[in-house]
């Protein structure tokens, strides 16, 4: 994605320059020598400007047929580059799984495709110029033929001549040069036609015309009768309804693939739903701006990904606005200010691309604390803890109790464990709802699949 940006840039670049300071001065180029010939010798004038306007249609014609090849070429490079990066992504599993050699072998396969369109491009570029030097060696004799026959005749003079050879010259130069500048457009057209097409596609939810700004003052969620599908023959929710009073700490369990991060993803709207509606606080969130619904929502997902950029910088964009010492504030609350403290460049320090330079459990470590700062009425917590060890997972206890005071909280998790204190566990299963309640109450039930969960994990590593 990021190559196709840099090249619809280029491209847009390319494309104003050649047309300023090629397309533009060969018109005017044209059109001046046209009306100098025309006026010197009517005929030649017109048999020169018909042969421009048949060269420049001939360009026009070749270069609409490589375009589709120029795609082709700009399509492979995508696919080479995204290759490369993929592989040097998962270095640490080529090399784990000792893969080198197939990787080489993958590069190898999808290099040789770019290489085969590139040189079939330029084979086509190669012919095209012969038959452009073909055509100016044909027009050059038939002028000279035309010059010499009206000399004879006193119809024309040597300083006629020697000037129509000037400008015949100069028309050379010219088109010779259009016929590039036409290729090189559409190459860059070629370039920019992955990103245009991302460009013409709607975008998957938009907002309705008109729609307000979502207000929350209490933080209640109610799905109602929610159908879900993200394919007509894959089923994930059907007639789903569940209420979230305000303030409520809920839990969703169940096993992979049940829904639960899907509930948190129509919260969010990042899917539309099928069929019924959530409401917050009574309003349709189909009904409001995303970016409001956004503001009032913290997410801390599993797997939290960080920008490259300075530890302080992630923890703001929590809310860009916060003054230094609610960052550092933040980042106590979440036992983050530690480490960060004895880094050497302290906030300061860059975590690397996605965060590369610090462990799991620091990097969630950082989501939550960015979560603090944000401070929003409703929040997710997505497995928060999932990456932390026994240790780490106590040091933030205390901070997630903090973030969690006086808001609507969904936390979704896999250990148990971290959730006995929730108000209501849901449990998940079949695209709906199988059980709900405390987890005193869900334990009680002798054939439910919580207790049958928290058994397994009991017997495993919970004391």
């Amino acid at each position: 994605m990021v190559k196709k940006v840099k090249w619809f840039s280029k491209s847009f670049e390319t494309i104003a320059d050649r047309f300023c300071w090629s397309i533009l001065p060969l018109a005017v180029n044209i059109v001046v020598i046209g009306i100098v010939l025309f006026y010197r010798n009517l005929w030649l004038g017109a048999g020169i400007i018909g042969w421009v306007a048949v060269f420049l249609l001939i360009n026009w014609l070749f270069t609409r047929y490589k375009l589709k090849y120029d795609i082709l070429r700009s399509e492979a490079e995508t696919k080479t580059t995204g290759f490369l990066a993929d592989t040097i992504t998962n270095n640490i599993t080529v090399k784990l799984f000792n893969g080198y050699r197939r990787e080489v072998g993958g590069f190898a396969g999808v290099n040789e495709e770019l290489r085969r369109l590139r040189k079939f491009t330029w084979d086509l570029d190669t012919v095209f110029e012969a038959v452009q030097s073909f055509f100016m060696v044909f027009l050059e004799i038939a002028v000279l033929f035309l010059a010499i026959n009206l000399w004879q005749k006193n119809l024309l003079t040597v300083g006629d001549f020697v000037l129509i050879q000037v400008y015949l010259l100069n028309i050379f130069h010219r088109v010779w040069d259009f016929g590039r500048v036409v290729r090189h457009i559409y190459e860059a057209l070629a370039d920019a036609e992955e990103m245009t097409v991302i460009f013409k596609q709607p975008h998957e939810i938009a907002d309705i015309p008109g729609a307000k700004r979502l207000q929350v003052k209490n933080g209640a969620i109610e799905f109602k009768n929610i159908d879900f599908y993200y394919h007509q023959t894959r089923k994930v929710l059907k007639n789903f309804n569940l209420a979230i009073a305000p303030q409520e700490h809920l839990a969703l369990i169940g096993p992979s693939g049940a829904g639960k991060t899907t509930i948190v993803k129509l919260i969010l709207r990042m899917h539309e739903i099928t069929a019924g509606e959530i409401l917050i606080d009574g309003q349709n969130i189909s009904q409001v701006t995303q970016e409001s619904l956004w503001q009032n929502i913290s997410l801390v997902p599993q797997d939290p990904i960080l920008f490259h950029r300075t530890l302080k910088e992630n923890i703001r964009y929590g809310r860009p606005g916060a003054a230094e010492k609610e960052v550092i504030a933040a980042a106590k609350a979440a036992h983050c200010h530690e480490f960060i403290t004895k880094s050497v460049d302290g906030y300061q320090t860059y975590v690397g691309e996605r965060g590369i330079k610090l462990s799991g459990g620091e990097r969630q470590r950082v989501a939550i604390a960015r979560a603090i700062l944000r401070n929003a009425p409703i929040l997710v917590l997505d497995e928060a803890t999932s990456s932390l060890d026994s240790a780490s997972e106590l040091l933030i206890q205390d901070g997630l109790a903090k973030l969690m005071a006086g808001k609507t909280v969904i936390v979704i998790a896999h250990r148990l464990s971290t959730i006995r204190k929730m108000d209501r566990i849901i449990v998940i299963d079949k695209a709906g709802i199988i059980e709900a309640g405390s987890h005193q109450a869900l334990l009680e039930k002798n054939s439910g699949l919580y207790r049958r969960l928290w058994r397994l994990q009991a017997g495993g590593f919970i004391k």
